[in-house]
C-alpha cells in the first residue's frame, strides 16, 4: 500500500516539475518576442476566428471579410444568446429603403470574458410586413452597401474604445472584462448614402422611442446614444446563470494570465500554455453553431 502510494506521489510530483518548468518556459517565450512580432503573430492567429487585434485600443475587432458575413442575422441569435454565454443590450432597427428592408442593429454587454460592443448592417430581398421581422434571416451587408461607421464605448464613465471605418459590423471586445450591459454607454454614428435612408431609418428609431437627447442628425451622419434599450426587458434567470459563469471565468483568465498584463501577452501566453482555451474565447457559440452550418 505504501509503496503504491509512493509510486503515486512520484508520479504527481513529476507532472508538477514538468508543468512549471513548460509554464517558465513559455513565459520567456512571450517575453523575449519583440513589439511587432508578437501583433502579428497573434493576428495570424485570431484571423481564421474573423477578428484582428487593434493594438492601440487594446481591443479585439472584427474584419471585413470575417466568415461569419455569410450568414446574416437574425431575431433568434438575441433570443438564444444568453444559453451561449452572451448578455447584452440589444437594439434592432427595421426601416424600409430602395424596395427592401433593412435591419440595422447595435448590441452592448458582456460576451464570454469579454466586455464588448457591435454594430451590424443587414437587409431582406424584399419589403418585409413587420410580423415577418423576427422570422427572418436577413443578408448582410455587401461592400458597396456598407457604411462608414464609428463607436465609442463607455463602462461607468470611463472610455474602453473609440473605432471608426467603412463596415457591414464594427465590433469590439475588451478581453478579461467583466460588466453589465448596465454600466455601460455605446455612443455611434452612423454615415448614409442620402437622405432618403437616413430619413427612414431616424425615423423608425424615433418610434422606438429615441428622442433629440439621445438621437442627433448632422447632414447624412445620425449620432446615437445607446444607454439601454428604449422598450426594456427583464434579465431572465438564464442571464443570470452566464453572467455568473462569465465573471468567474474572467477572474480565472486574470488568475492564469497574471505573469503579464498587455492583452496580447495574455493571449500569446494561453495560445502557447493552454491551446484549447484560447480556442474557446474566440470561438462564441453562436458563431460556432454557424461553422458547423458552413461546413455540411
Amino acid at each position: 500500500m505504501y509503496f503504491l502510494f509512493g509510486i503515486f506521489f512520484i508520479i504527481c510530483l513529476f507532472f508538477l516539475i514538468t508543468g512549471c518548468w513548460r509554464r517558465h518556459r513559455i513565459i520567456c517565450r512571450v517575453r523575449k518576442m519583440a513589439f511587432c512580432d508578437k501583433i502579428c503573430l497573434l493576428n495570424d492567429i485570431i484571423a481564421p476566428f474573423g477578428f484582428f487585434y487593434h493594438p492601440t485600443q487594446d481591443v479585439i475587432v472584427s474584419t471585413v471579410d470575417a466568415w461569419q458575413r455569410e450568414f446574416g442575422y437574425c431575431a433568434a441569435y438575441d433570443k438564444t444568446a444568453p444559453y451561449f454565454n452572451m448578455v447584452f443590450d440589444c437594439e434592432p432597427v427595421y426601416f424600409d429603403y430602395n424596395g427592401r428592408t433593412w435591419l440595422i442593429e447595435f448590441w452592448k454587454g458582456q460576451y464570454g470574458i469579454n466586455t464588448g460592443a457591435e454594430i451590424g448592417i443587414y437587409h431582406a430581398d424584399s419589403v418585409l410586413a413587420p410580423e415577418e421581422y423576427s422570422r427572418t434571416l436577413f443578408q448582410s451587408a455587401s461592400d458597396r452597401e456598407m457604411l462608414n461607421l464609428s463607436s465609442e464605448l463607455t463602462r461607468l464613465g470611463r472610455r474602453l474604445y473609440c473605432l471608426n471605418g467603412t463596415h457591414w459590423w464594427l465590433s469590439g471586445f475588451r478581453m478579461g472584462y467583466y460588466s453589465n450591459p448596465d454600466e455601460l454607454s455605446l455612443r455611434l454614428s452612423l454615415t448614409f448614402p442620402d437622405a432618403c435612408m437616413l430619413q427612414s431609418f431616424t425615423e423608425s428609431l424615433r418610434r422606438r422611442g429615441y428622442n433629440d437627447c439621445s438621437l442627433c442628425v448632422c447632414g447624412l451622419t445620425a449620432n446615437i446614444t445607446f444607454h439601454a434599450p428604449s422598450r426594456g426587458r427583464r434579465r431572465t434567470l438564464r442571464a443570470a446563470v452566464s453572467q455568473w459563469k462569465n465573471r468567474l471565468f474572467c477572474r480565472l483568465f486574470c488568475h492564469v494570465t497574471r505573469p503579464f498584463t498587455q492583452t496580447y501577452d495574455k493571449l500569446l501566453y494561453l495560445y502557447f500554455y493552454l491551446p484549447p482555451a484560447f480556442r474557446h474565447m474566440l470561438s462564441f457559440k453562436r458563431n460556432r453553431k454557424q461553422k458547423r452550418r458552413r461546413r455540411r
